[in-house]
């Protein structure tokens, strides 16, 4: 993640300049903030970020969102269903629950390869090879009667849906500049909150009346119905492929409305506003990229708290139908309806975070003087983005961990169930939100690598998720629900100071990490120079040159 090309692209996408250059000397960073030289984030181009108009924006990442709403949906549509598919496989809930890890597993690791391939190929090819996978899994799944073809299948179907979610994250930083991007990367976050919430709801009322195999069957129908429009008008995003959106895309890259915004310009003598961006060199995306931003510090300090916050969201998730159904008594369309508040909390912090994300960055902008222009590209470099997102992430956090504890001791104390609904709803809030903002802030720090960096936040999301998806069944038994809730929630919040060292620090490090690539760009820029010469002037040459000089 920290390698040359990634900075390359940040380098493009934001023009950082060096703090001399951006009117910011050594002696000046040593000044409060509210007192340094209002050029921190310049205006550093006229042209606009990107041609397509806010509705047209809002309408490309509500696309992406709901693209992303397939990997959370399926993995865990057939939570009410498992005790159905161990019955008529004759295995045991131990042997089904594998089918679950083992789809967060994959579901971590395989946007490591889509999200490089969608920052590169382009962002439709990227779509287009996960939707494939994911739909004649899905149709596998729907006609197989084997434990081991499920395990398999299971694997391939998170195999083609977890891409889906670092893509849509990626679209989001193509077209959309950090000033408007909290709303819009909320808003593309929402399907990824809804999945695990309103998916048992649905598996339970159709394994319920229509059996398990109906779970399958209703992803097959749901995936066509989505693809067709889908793959007919969403448009290509990707600036290293289309720029600005006003370049017309390769064959592979191109929707319907390609051909009719280009006969419109045909039409009206309108030249696309940036060149075309040249052919772009497909290559098998590098895992280690997206592995690297783990060895950042920067990027660390957000991702092991990202991580935790969100293993305890499912633990919650988990835990919840074996909660209901034997602390309250509930049936199993009962316990997916219990699913709803978790949603509801979801939906509240799409709609809400984003603002809240925005209109602190705008208070930073107004405190340090500068001139946000809608619609443009910013200079970051110099200014204190962390803690402008972090100043909303870190109360969240706090209330987040502190309602984990006081959920787990409601359940020990078999209160009311009124109570846990109500925490069930503030949690799903309080994690939905943290989570939000460190996407937010993580994409912008990787300007242009977009999905890659949101790959590395699902490797933390999702393995973290497993673990605590296995582990809260056995700490219930072994310690209660109150001890073993207030572990995790304890575990999650022992975080805290690499958030407030993110913080403090965050810009600091950033600028380090960007001078360091930089010089390494150049160095390999001198290197291809020196092999160019070596090649132009075989060994042969050189010597007879080096003969007459002497």
């Amino acid at each position: 993640m920290s390698s040359p090309e990634a900075h390359q692209s940040h380098v493009e996408d934001e023009e950082i300049k060096r703090p001399e250059e951006a009117g910011n000397s050594p002696e000046e960073k040593e000044k409060p903030e509210n007192q340094r030289s209002p050029a921190k984030m310049s205006e550093t181009n006229d042209a606009p970020f990107s041609v397509y108009s806010v509705g047209a924006r809002r309408a490309i990442v509500f696309a992406a969102s709901l693209a992303g709403f397939f990997s959370p949906l399926s993995a865990s549509i057939y939570y009410p269903a498992l005790p159905q598919i161990a019955r008529d496989f004759n295995v045991s809930n131990a042997k089904v629950n594998l089918t679950v890890t083992t789809y967060l597993i994959i579901q971590g690791l395989a946007p490591m390869i889509t999200g490089g391939f969608s920052d590169t190929a382009g962002r439709r090819p990227a779509y287009f090879v996960c939707f494939t996978i994911y739909f004649f899994a899905c149709l596998g799944l729907a006609i197989q009667n084997n434990y081991v073809a499920l395990l398999v299948l299971r694997c391939l179907q998170s195999a083609g849906s977890s891409g889906t979610i670092a893509i849509a994250n990626g679209v989001v930083s193509d077209i959309v500049t950090p000033q408007e991007r909290g709303a819009f990367i909320a808003f593309a976050s929402l399907g990824t909150i809804l999945g695990p919430s309103v998916s048992p709801v649905i598996g339970g009322l159709l394994a319920e009346y229509l059996g398990w195999h109906s779970i399958f069957w209703f992803l097959v129908i749901f995936t066509g119905s989505f693809c067709v429009p889908f793959f007919a008008f969403f448009p290509e995003t990707c600036r290293k492929v289309v720029g600005d959106g006003s370049a017309f895309p390769p064959p592979l890259n191109r929707c319907l409305t390609d051909y009719v915004r280009r006969r419109k310009r045909q039409e009206n003598n309108d030249p696309p506003t940036q060149p075309p961006p040249g052919r772009q060199k497909i290559t098998f995306p590098n895992p280690m990229l997206t592995l690297k931003a783990f060895a950042v510090k920067e990027s660390a300090m957000l991702l092991v708290p990202a991580g935790l916050s969100f293993g305890s969201y499912y633990a919650l998730l988990t835990g919840a139908s074996d909660t209901f159904k034997t602390v309250y008594g509930f049936s199993e369309v009962k316990v997916s309806l219990m699913y709803i508040p978790l949603g509801a909390g979801g939906i509240v912090s799409a709609f809400s975070t984003g603002k809240l994300v925005d209109w602190n960055f705008q208070r930073h902008a107004r405190r340090l003087g500068v001139r946000l222009v809608p619609n443009r590209r910013q200079d970051l470099s110099n200014f204190p983005i962390e803690k402008a997102r972090l100043q909303i992430a870190l109360p969240i956090f706090c209330l987040g961990s502190a309602c984990v504890i006081i959920y787990g001791w409601v359940i020990e104390k078999q209160y009311t169930v009124a109570a846990p609904i109500i925490l069930m709803l503030v949690m799903s809030w309080a994690i939905s939100a943290f989570f939000q903002v460190l996407n937010v802030l993580l994409v912008d720090t990787y300007p242009g690598r977009g999905a890659a960096v949101t790959a590395a936040v699902n490797i933390a999301r999702c393995e973290v998720g497993a673990a605590a998806a296995a582990a809260i069944s056995p700490m219930t038994e072994g310690v209660g629900a109150g001890f073993a809730y207030t572990i995790i929630a304890l575990i999650t919040f022992a975080t805290l100071p690499m958030l407030l060292l993110a913080a403090k620090f965050g810009m600091k490090w950033r600028g380090e990490t960007a001078d360091k690539e930089r010089k390494k760009a150049e160095e390999n820029q001198e290197m291809g120079r020196s092999r160019l010469r070596g090649v132009i002037q075989p060994p042969i040459i050189r010597r007879r040159l080096l003969d007459k000089a002497v």
